[in-house]
């Protein structure tokens, strides 16, 4: 699957003043990554740079001033050798030293190839992202907002715009809730904000009900695949208002009904001090297929069992769609809550898609499977050090 196109990978990964590294250079290749070491030596770290090689704030959603190294002079930089389907290309990100904190949160330098771009959000063109992190273990039992973040970002592997209609619908909101606030009564203030909200809410309705279904049908091949599978397929719905109308109506019928609901929901908006409906409510949920259990319900092992799976579905997703080019995974603690043959059936996953994952764990032992096959480094304070695999 994975040699049917140009393969996503870091070449070389250069950071300095970044988090606890002062300066730091790794030299790559397109196999997998495995960094071990104890706990706060800056693991996690060189997963976060790699992740803000994507649009956004990278894994930790962290504020860009939050970044720069303690001791440093308040300024980082990420450079990067990258091969896309496009080619190799130099990525550039950072924050400049000096920067007041109120700029630092809205934004950080990129540039390509030497040039200066325009907000994050290019880097959509050039690099697919997909990360797991032990905050979202519980993702399943957790706040809804959190379940539409996490679908959200997976759709951005093969739907660029996302995002940006995502901003769009926010901003038209957030204007929307100030006009309410501020007791506006004018139906022609809130006329062009309610048609924003309903052609880019009702678009992200449809790309996350697309997503869902889409991540069914291949949990479900993979399920055919390998029946035992420890990754267990999974059920995957999106429950929205829009998203149940969008199952019968056409996308213009189903803007034209929220647009009438804006309208006519405002007093009871103004009321709540927000608004009520949109995609901004919907929710992603999940069930343990062999079990026929929500996945709320089930056990730790089960619940990162099934984010695995998900994990796994979505980036065989995007090869398909990307002609075999799998993103890049980032898979921080990933051992946790997993048994030995959990492990090499992980292990077994990644090198089936072809994608360079980058693992970390306090023991290499737990990534043996992995040996002779991925590129090991030894993690050390600010230091990460080529070392032979277990």
């Amino acid at each position: 699957m994975a040699d049917a196109a140009p393969r996503l990978w870091v070449e070389r990964l250069t950071l300095t003043n970044f988090r606890n590294y002062p300066s730091v250079s790794l030299e790559l290749g397109p196999e997998p990554v495995v960094l071990t070491g104890a706990n706060g030596s800056g693991k996690t770290n060189l997963l976060e740079a790699v992740s803000l090689l994507a649009p956004g704030q990278g894994l930790r959603r962290a504020a860009y001033g939050d970044i720069a190294r303690a001791s440093g002079d308040g300024g980082w930089s990420i450079a990067a050798r990258v091969h896309t389907s496009l080619g190799a290309i130099d990525i550039g990100t950072g924050l400049a030293s000096g920067v007041a904190s109120s700029e630092a949160s809205t934004g950080r330098i990129v540039r390509i190839d030497g040039v200066t771009k325009q907000g994050s959000g290019v880097l959509a063109d050039y690099v697919e992202v997909a990360w797991l992190t032990p905050s979202m273990d519980g993702l399943f039992s957790g706040p809804g907002s959190e379940r539409r973040r996490f679908l959200d970002r997976l759709i951005l592997c093969f739907d660029a715009e996302h995002a940006r209609r995502a901003s769009r619908f926010e901003r038209a909101m957030q204007q929307r809730n100030r006009l309410l606030g501020d007791n506006v009564r004018d139906p022609a203030r809130f006329a062009g904000l309610e048609q924003v909200m309903a052609e880019t809410g009702v678009a992200i309705a449809a790309a996350r009900a697309e997503a869902a279904a889409a991540l069914s049908s291949v949990s479900e091949r993979r399920r055919a695949r390998d029946a035992n599978s420890p990754f267990p397929w999974a059920v995957i719905t999106v429950d929205g208002t829009l998203e149940s109308d969008l199952s019968y109506l056409a996308a213009l019928d189903v803007e034209e009904r929220y647009k009438a609901a804006l309208q006519m929901g405002r007093e009871r908006d103004r009321a709540a001090g927000r608004t009520l409906e949109g995609p901004h409510r919907s929710d992603l949920v999940v069930g343990h297929g062999p079990k026929g259990m929500p996945a709320r319900l089930c056990s730790t092992g089960e619940q990162k069992a099934l984010l695995l799976g998900l994990v796994l579905s979505h980036a065989e997703l995007a090869a398909e769609r990307q002609d075999g080019r799998a993103p890049i995974l980032l898979l921080d603690e990933v051992t946790a809550h997993l048994d030995a043959s959990r492990r090499a059936a992980l292990c077994a996953e990644i090198l089936h898609l072809g994608t360079q994952a980058w693992m970390t764990g306090t023991d290499a032992e737990a990534f043996s499977a992995l040996s002779g096959r991925a590129r090991f480094l030894a993690v050390d304070e600010g230091r990460a050090l080529l070392r032979a695999a277990p």
